[in-house]
């Protein structure tokens, strides 16, 4: 069954979608706020502790383009309904695992539904809105995700410090609320199934440098902005600090994070995905060093962390776009190489990070993650934005 929609449709469609991204992000930054609870009730190491993140960031991320290709391919749009309940139940409930088998069992399946949400969800942004209107949907699309998760470690924590980590699956009801709406408006009959054809042609991903620097890019810019957040709330941990500093200073950081990718989407528009994204990465390096490398908590610290945060999210708009240029008949998956793929391999570098962290002490290794963001600004000027232009599609 195809649905139609009308502009009021489209509308509630694209902030039904927004609020799933808000859900399905929010579940997915759970890891940062546990961690201290978990090393805690298990007794794991930092080393562990970053192995569980990357087995998130592989099941969550990098197998994102995988269900792109799947999504694009069979159009299995009532897929949308499992996603965020999946999600929720096993984050929730996994935070109370007895053992590391069962906390790292419940944590990779939640980053399945996780991985298969992400494409689903931008591919129905692009069936959903007109042509004219992508840029600005997508750009509110990424923001709701990033809101959620720069609001999850603060209200886990507090809601942690408050009642105890045996209330948390209560926060499995905000996914069966936004699940619900999906069914009741129809948004999982929704047909992404028209360009079905394409798919005989010879556009393979592994043949375009542009989209293999642009993801290696994207990467490289993933391995801060996950290692940061990661292991905040450890070091403030061993320096003495409560909890609830570390929720306060995550949410900077990941707030900081959803403003700067609108602002990265209008900037995007305005002066080019590929001078957007290199800006962002020049003008990132310095707050990222200030926060990194100076003590104390003083005012310097609270700005360098917000423009930190900022700068590394806001070039995840033009990203997706630029993506979808490259790729346009494999929009699905090429969503799912930047949302995903690019931020699981910036997962597998916060594992590097946890080891060294064992070796060297947690601030050097991370004040290490600044060597990514180097390397990544001259494979960024070395790609051309002119290999393909975005198709035009029709809602719905």
């Amino acid at each position: 069954m195809e649905v139609k929609c009308d502009n009021r449709q489209t509308l509630s469609y694209l902030w039904l979608l927004t609020g799933g991204h808000f859900l399905s992000d929010f579940y997915a930054n759970f890891l940062p706020a546990l961690l201290p609870v978990v090393i805690s009730n298990l007794g794991i190491s930092l080393t562990v502790s970053g192995l569980l993140v990357m087995v998130f960031a592989i099941t969550s991320s990098m197998l994102q383009p995988v269900f792109g290709y799947f999504v694009d391919k069979s159009g299995y749009t009532w897929l949308i309904l499992t996603t965020l309940p999946i999600s929720a139940v096993f984050i929730c409930f996994g935070a109370l695992s007895s053992t590391p088998v069962m906390l790292f069992s419940s944590v990779a399946l939640a980053g399945l539904a996780t991985s298969l949400f992400h494409p689903l969800g931008s591919s129905l942004i692009g069936r959903t809105t007109n042509h004219s209107n992508k840029s600005i949907s997508m750009s509110i699309f990424v923001g709701g995700g990033n809101l959620g998760y720069a609001l999850a470690p603060v209200i886990v924590i507090y809601l942690i410090a408050s009642y105890g980590i045996e209330y948390l699956p209560w926060l499995v009801l905000p996914s069966i609320v936004i699940t619900t709406a999906y069914y009741i408006t129809g948004l999982h009959k929704v047909n992404l199934t028209i360009n079905r054809e394409s798919f005989t042609n010879d556009e393979r991903w592994y043949k375009s440098k542009s989209i293999i620097k642009l993801n290696l890019v994207m990467a490289l810019r993933s391995w801060p902005q996950v290692a940061i957040p990661t292991f905040l709330p450890v070091m403030l941990s061993l320096q003495g600090y409560e909890p609830t500093l570390a929720g306060n200073m995550l949410t900077i950081f990941l707030l900081s994070g959803a403003i700067g990718g609108l602002i990265g989407g209008y900037c995007g528009d305005k002066f080019g995905y590929k001078n957007c994204i290199i800006g962002a990465l020049i003008f990132g390096l310095i707050p990222t060093y200030m926060f990194l490398s100076t003590e104390g908590l003083h005012w310097i610290i609270w700005i360098s962390l917000g423009l930190c945060g900022a700068a590394l999210q806001s070039m995840v708009p033009s990203s997706i776009i630029w993506a979808q240029h490259i790729m346009p008949k494999n929009a699905a998956m090429a969503s799912g190489m930047m949302l995903g793929l690019s931020f699981g391999l910036g997962g597998v570098g916060t594992a590097v990070t946890g080891i060294l962290a064992d070796l060297i002490g947690l601030k050097l290794a991370l004040l290490a993650t600044l060597v990514p963001l180097i390397i990544s600004i001259p494979i960024a000027f070395s790609i051309p934005v002119n290999e393909h232009h975005l198709v035009n599609t029709k809602s719905c």
